[in-house]
């Protein structure tokens, strides 16, 4: 199989100083185009699905169509389990194939979610899967959990030592003033507390809530230790608005194989740029 971990992914990005950028796919045409996209530009992938696009399309399905573009194109991928919250639901996935997993545990206490990460950490690691866990929450919507801006906290960087080594996670996702789905406003990241973080946590460390952000801010982010870029909501806009102009253009159209090509090319743009910014262009 080419299905990998994420874990060696993301250490060489450490080393490198580049991110690994992380795809949310929805359907077979999102798949298509990020690996596509990214063997062209010889770019590590994470291919993520959130509980409801793995409901949607089956683990089954997209293990299979992934792995089959894996080796169509040569491409290793790292399928990742984003924002799951089940110790269950990860086993059964990582027992199908799946090498790579996020369990969030961010909206429970501290001690709860060490708990429920330390047993996530504990089954896949038997397995050689890499485990990504959250400390702090974002704001915005991730499938149909959503969080208020009010009740968002941010991650404190003595608390993310203490977690990463009760835990023995691979990777940190933390919350530095990002946010899930469109930003209402220009998002203001607290890059000192990234700072502060990077030099009490040795993991790769993980930014959610992408979509949207300057480049600027994405290389800053980088620069101060990030190792893996998620990136949702920007090809779903692409593709739906896309797909909608098209539409209303050629109200006729009846043949997915013809109407999809546009939208496809609207999300691929989204994937070169994202792949660019994240500087991991020929570090496959």
């Amino acid at each position: 199989m080419f299905i990998i971990s994420s874990k060696n992914l993301l250490l060489k990005a450490q080393r490198e100083g580049y991110a690994v950028p992380a795809f949310n796919i929805h359907n077979l045409e999102t798949l298509q185009v990020v690996v596509e996209t990214a063997s062209e530009m010889r770019a590590p992938l994470i291919v993520a699905g959130t509980p409801g696009t793995f409901v949607y399309a089956g683990t089954g399905n997209l293990l299979a169509l992934a792995n089959d573009m894996a080796h169509h194109y040569n491409h290793p991928l790292a399928v990742h389990l984003d924002h799951h919250e089940k110790l269950a639901d990860i086993q059964h996935k990582v027992m199908a194939g799946v090498r790579s997993a996020m369990i969030d545990g961010s909206h429970l206490p501290f001690e709860e979610n060490v708990a429920l990460v330390k047993s996530v950490t504990d089954f896949c690691h038997r397995y050689d899967a890499s485990v990504e866990a959250e400390l702090g929450r974002l704001s915005g919507q991730e499938d149909d959990f959503i969080v208020e801006s009010k009740n968002a906290l941010y991650t404190h960087p003595a608390q993310a030592s203490e977690f990463v080594a009760r835990t023995g996670i691979d990777s940190l996702a933390v919350a530095i003033g990002t946010a899930h789905g469109l930003y209402r406003a220009q998002p203001k990241l607290d890059f000192e507390r990234l700072a502060k973080i990077r030099a009490v946590v040795g993991v790769p460390l993980v930014l959610h809530g992408a979509s949207g952000l300057p480049a600027g801010d994405i290389q800053k982010a980088i620069a101060l230790g990030i190792c893996k870029v998620n990136i949702a909501t920007e090809l779903k806009m692409a593709f739906s608005a896309e797909l909608k102009r098209y539409f209303n253009e050629h109200p006729e159209a009846s043949d997915p194989r013809h109407y999809m090509q546009p939208a496809k090319l609207a999300m691929k743009e989204v994937v070169r740029k994202a792949i660019l910014h994240c500087g991991c262009e020929g570090k496959l």
